[in-house]
């Protein structure tokens, strides 16, 4: 394979090429669903792969296959020279890569038992075992349980120097009952939204979750929210947020507005730009002191968790926002050279097929100083909400509307009464900046969002949000019904 590659980038340099690079990419993906006692689904797919990246005249050509041949090399390589002197006709900023890229090594996926070992039957006993938990409520009307696995091998050279081979392989399944009466339907699920928390590790993960062990509890909640009491509406509150449904604000109202290709407006087609422009960079108070963001590509069982990202940048750690100021950006190579900076390893490619742009890692909420018993004792008056059940923001990343599975009423420092189709909205930096308390790193999980869609082609990406629950004052609560 590394002579294919070999070929591929000095064709490219021999034909005028500023830069080039390739991926060869191998992939295999195992999903599973039982519903109601029944397998539902059962697929396997694997996909393999090549793509050719150049940089001719200040302009990109990208072209790829699925033929790992020496001639379809030759072919692919030539295509992406001819798309990049087409574009470099187009007038516009000339691409600026900045310091040369010459990583070298080989990465694997901390892990325990790789998932793919396990026996079908052992996979489907799991799921059974959980349907069959569920089973036990009366009142349930579907019960759905799965597993999701995934594993991508791929090999990575630059006419820089750069050699990187890495496996990243990814563990994730959940569970969800649904019930229907009263006029609703209301749906559970663990352990995290839309029945799917996804890591990367091995299947030592999943059975950690205990799905079976969750089953009942998660029906008998599905259930009661048949006839709990609504969400009070149009009401100013006290919120506090549960880790997994602070993971998806922070995916939508942190992570996208800071890709820097959103600043810039190379992506604006696909759920828009950013309102955090340049000049905001250093001066922003993005939200209060004790709010600090942080995105990464090292933590253990992030999705955003590799060795290189797809231009070979090395994995890392760097502030977003920093004691409430907004300090950083997402960035590729070209991104960040046209902000004075170097890159921080955050291009990456949906397959062998796409072109890399710039994607969340893993974009995290530190943990800050409260144990989750002392936060709930210290809210007077206010409103818990977990597990996210619908979502809405801007085109800039700005206004946002959350609905969540679940809330319960916060009454003199304790939790009191279950409430049904809670709902907040809010201004981004105003509501970060109604941060008061964030719980400790006892509380702490990576959270995984395996459904991440950007780019045009479309692109689903893996994302990593690290989050423990955290309180928000003068919250909008029940803005519908």
């Amino acid at each position: 394979m590394k002579e294919l590659m070999n070929r591929a980038l000095d064709l490219a340099r021999l034909r005028g090429a500023n830069y080039a690079d390739m991926r060869v990419v191998h992939n295999h993906t195992e999903n599973i669903a039982v519903r109601d006692g029944v397998v539902e689904s059962l697929n396997s797919a694997e996909s393999e792969g090549f793509g050719v990246r150049v940089l001719v005249g200040g302009a990109w050509g990208f072209a790829s296959s699925r033929d790992l041949t020496p001639g379809e090399v030759d072919r692919i390589t030539d295509q992406a020279l001819e798309i990049a002197h087409a574009s470099a006709l187009v007038s516009g900023d000339r691409v600026d890569l900045g310091p040369a890229v010459t990583s070298q090594g080989v990465y694997n996926t901390p892990l325990k038992t790789d998932p793919f070992t396990i026996s079908l039957d052992d996979k489907l006993t799991l799921l059974m075992a959980a349907d069959a938990a569920m089973s036990k409520v009366s009142g349930v009307r579907t019960r759905r349980s799965n597993i999701s696995l995934m594993r991508e091998h791929k090999q990575f050279a630059n006419t820089e120097g750069a050699f990187t081979e890495q496996t990243i392989i990814e563990t994730g399944g959940g569970i969800q009952a649904t019930a229907v009466g009263n006029g609703e339907v209301q749906t559970r699920t663990y352990p995290n939204s839309f029945a799917r928390q996804q890591v990367t590790g091995g299947w030592e993960e999943l059975v950690g979750w205990d799905l079976p062990g969750n089953g009942e509890r998660v029906a008998s909640e599905a259930v009661a929210l048949l006839t709990a009491d609504a969400c009070p509406s149009n009401l100013t509150t006290t919120l506090v947020l549960g880790g997994s449904q602070l993971a998806l604000q922070i995916h939508e109202s942190c992570g996208h507005p800071t890709e820097l290709d959103r600043v810039y407006g190379t992506e604006a087609a696909y759920a828009g730009t950013s309102f955090l422009t340049t000049e905001k960079l250093n001066t922003l108070q993005y939200g209060s002191p004790v709010v600090n963001l942080t995105a990464d590509s090292v933590r253990p069982q992030g999705l955003g968790t590799f060795g290189w990202d797809d231009e070979g940048v090395p994995a890392q750690t760097s502030p977003l926002v920093k004691d409430g100021l907004f300090v950083g950006y997402l960035m590729s190579r070209e991104t960040a050279s046209r902000l004075g900076r170097v890159s921080n390893g955050c291009m990456r490619a949906s397959g062998w097929n796409r072109i890399p742009i710039i994607r969340m890692v893993n974009v995290s909420l530190e943990p800050g100083t409260w144990t989750y018993d002392d936060l709930i004792a210290d809210t007077d008056d206010g409103i818990y909400m977990e597990l996210n059940r619908s979502w809405s923001i801007d085109d800039k990343r700005y206004n946002f509307q959350f609905g969540t599975e679940i809330g319960y009423e916060i009454k003199n420092g304790k939790l009191g009464r279950m409430l049904r189709n809670c709902t907040y909205t809010g201004i981004t930096p105003e509501f970060w900046n109604s941060c008061d308390a964030i719980c400790d790193a006892d509380s702490w999980v990576m959270w995984g969002t395996p459904n991440c869609g950007k780019g045009q082609p479309g692109q689903v990406a893996h994302t990593g949000h690290g989050a423990s629950p955290a309180r928000f004052r003068n919250i909008k609560v029940g803005v519908l019904k």
